[in-house]
Formats: structure tokens, C-alpha cells, sequence
């Protein structure tokens, strides 16, 4: 078979089982073969930003692109923040630490500056918030507003997470403006309008959890190699002793350079990327028994797989990892200062 090309950081395609070394009956070499190989990834440039750039008077900006199935944005960077979510489809973010995967009902927050790369596997909606920080040790905050009294961690901000979207952050997002400059401006009302949009949507950004769902990458360059290749195509071997041997390295070194770069082994790591993709065959709607076929599991290795890494059943972890943020119901109470900013936003309409 041979061995497929990788670009750093480019997004997994659909994964069949990468645990043969612990759980040989689960990984037929038929069921392997059966997996449908996806087409590449269309690489496409930047979406415009220089239209969209956030101002002092503009410090939140939105866009809303609709892209073809298998599309990849190449890397990219600029100097303000960005918050990337997919409105119906699962978006895969790929970024110096490694591989974030978020579905609908997740966003990813990108540091300013950071290198990165956004790829959606099914046609969907992705949009952009681009956030102005005079100070990113502030986190993401209005400079003429307070945080509300939101603590902030520095170093939470200063990297790419996944964070959950509240219904209440779905619908602002919705609701920002999405003109580019190259569009008539926006009236007094309209700017007005999107300041409050805008000073809410990061409060609710700031209380939001962070979720870890994705895949860490190492910076050693022979293991990022192995990396890169199962997770471009995870049925190309069935052992660490064959993954290995693509990189000139031993078994007993490779398996040593993931502890080192990742702190796990290497079946830990594996079966992280399969969860990962589950994940993403969840947010299409597939029912549980179609996700272990497509993973190269039978239903009962699956969900004793998935049940040993998350500790729950494969229908509860992938229920509520990849259901739609409009039929979830936002955990905690609205504060005062978000009731007073709904209402300046209701009297500026």
C-alpha cells in the first residue's frame, strides 16, 4: 500500500480503527479494507480578512462563508483573535499544538498571531468573529467595557481551545452584523446595535467551558511524521512496529517519544483520534452501530473502547459532545450586567 502524502497539520479524513495492537478482534482486516477513502482536501486561500479587519471602532467583527465539503482554508494568521464555528457541520482546526475538532455546538478561540488552518469536512457554514485585543492578557473584553467581573487566566487566552456554545452565544453570533468593507456602511443604529451584540458575546465567551475535543501533535520531527500519517490515514497499518518503520525509528523509540512529546502511548493517542472522528460521524447524525463500522469496530469493542477512555457509553458521550447548541438549554444563571446589556439591545432595535 502506498504511503499517503501529509501536510503539517492537515485535518484527519474519516478513521477506521487505530487500536489493532489492544483490541485485534475488533479491527478486521476486512472491515480496514471496507473503509472508504476520502478525496483530498480542497486547499483554498484566506477568506477575505482584510475586509473584515476590527477597529478601535469596530472591535468585534463578523463573516459568514459558505464552503464545499472537504475545503481546507491554508494557514494563515492575523494580529486580532478569532472565534471559528461551524453553524451545521464539524470543523477541524489545525494549529502548532495539534488537531481541534469542534462540532455545531462548539466554538474554537485562536489567539492572535497564532499559525493556523481551518477545514470542514461536510459542506456548512463557517463563521468568523474577529475580536480587536489591545491586551491579550485581558482575554476577550470590549476596551470601553469592564468584564463583568469574569476572572480571567491569562494563559487560557494565549492558545487555540474549544469552548461551548451557549444558546445565547449561538444567537449573537447570528445576530452580528456580517457586511464586509467593501459594502455600503453600516448606519449609526446598526453600529450601535453590534457594540451591545458585541460587549454580551464575549461575556458569554468568557464564562464559556472549555471542551476538550481534538488531537495534541509533538514537536519531534520523526513522531510528528508518524502522527501526521495515522491520522491522514489510520488503516495504512496495523502495529506500532509498522507505523515505526515509515519514520527509520525502533518500536522501543517511538513508543518512548510519545511519553516524552505526549505524556501517553501510543494506543492512548490512537484511540483519541478515533473518538475525534466519532465524533465528527455523530455531528452527520450517524447512529452509534454506523460509527463503529465506519471505525473498523464491532458495536460491543466500540462501546467497551469508548466507555474505558471516557467513562460513559458511546450514546451518551457522543450525544452530548456533538448535539445541536439551539436544543440545549445554557447552564447557569444570566447576570445582572448581561439582563442590562439584552436590554440596551432590545431599546436599540
Amino acid at each position: 500500500m502506498p504511503k499517503p502524502v501529509s501536510t503539517p497539520g492537515t485535518p484527519a479524513h474519516t478513521l477506521a480503527d487505530t487500536c489493532a495492537d489492544t483490541l485485534p478482534s475488533a479491527c478486521p482486516a476486512a472491515a480496514l479494507r471496507s473503509v472508504r477513502r476520502a478525496r483530498p482536501m480542497e486547499p483554498v486561500e484566506a477568506l477575505h480578512p482584510h475586509l473584515f479587519v476590527p477597529t478601535p471602532q469596530r472591535p468585534v467583527r463578523a463573516k459568514q462563508h459558505r464552503l464545499s465539503a472537504r475545503t481546507r482554508v491554508i494557514p494563515h494568521s492575523h494580529s486580532w483573535a478569532q472565534i471559528a464555528i461551524s453553524l451545521d457541520g464539524v470543523l477541524h482546526l489545525s494549529a502548532p499544538q495539534g488537531t481541534l475538532i469542534a462540532p455545531p455546538s462548539k466554538a474554537v478561540w485562536i489567539p492572535p498571531g497564532l499559525v493556523h488552518a481551518v477545514a470542514m469536512v461536510e459542506e456548512a457554514d463557517l463563521v468568523s468573529i474577529y475580536v480587536l485585543q489591545d491586551d491579550p492578557a485581558q482575554g476577550p473584553v470590549l476596551p470601553d467595557l469592564p468584564s463583568c467581573g469574569v476572572a480571567c487566566n491569562p494563559q487560557d487566552w494565549a492558545r487555540c481551545r474549544v469552548l461551548e456554545v451557549s444558546p445565547l452565544m449561538r444567537e449573537l453570533i447570528t445576530a452580528l452584523p456580517k457586511q464586509s468593507d467593501d459594502q455600503p456602511a453600516p448606519d449609526a443604529a446598526t453600529l450601535q446595535r453590534e457594540h451591545h451584540l458585541s460587549a454580551l458575546l464575549l461575556e458569554e465567551l468568557r464564562r464559556a467551558s472549555e471542551v476538550h475535543l481534538g488531537v495534541n501533535m509533538p514537536q519531534d520531527k520523526r513522531l510528528r511524521m508518524l502522527c501526521e500519517a495515522v491520522v491522514a490515514d489510520p488503516t495504512q497499518h496495523e502495529s506500532l512496529a509498522d507505523w515505526a518503520a515509515d519514520t527509520g525509528a525502533s518500536p522501543r523509540t517511538v513508543a518512548r517519544l510519545f511519553q516524552q512529546q505526549l505524556g501517553c502511548s501510543f494506543t492512548t493517542w490512537r484511540q483519541q483520534v478515533v473518538l475525534a472522528h466519532g465524533l465528527s460521524l455523530a455531528a452527520r447524525g450517524l447512529p452509534i452501530q454506523q460509527i463503529a463500522a465506519e471505525l473498523g469496530y464491532s458495536p460491543s469493542a466500540f462501546s467497551a473502547m469508548v466507555h474505558r477512555t471516557v467513562g460513559m457509553p458511546p450514546a451518551r458521550f457522543f450525544g452530548q459532545q456533538a448535539g445541536s447548541a439551539a436544543h440545549r438549554v445554557g447552564s447557569g444563571a444570566v447576570s445582572r450586567p448581561t439582563r442590562e446589556l439584552l436590554g440596551t439591545i432590545a431599546s436599540s432595535r
